[in-house]
């Protein structure tokens, strides 16, 4: 899942709310987020 999210966000088909949806269901981890988008996840309070 990782590659595919990471290709797509490249792209521009995806935002950073996007890849925050796959952290949120657990497809992707906090540091896998960072390393796509390049700043930390943080959750929405």
């Amino acid at each position: 899942m990782y590659k595919i999210v990471k290709r797509f966000y490249e792209r521009g088909i995806y935002s950073t709310d996007d890849v925050s949806r796959f952290v949120l269901s657990g497809s992707l981890t906090s540091a896998e987020y960072k390393d796509i988008t390049g700043t930390d996840y943080t959750t929405a309070e």
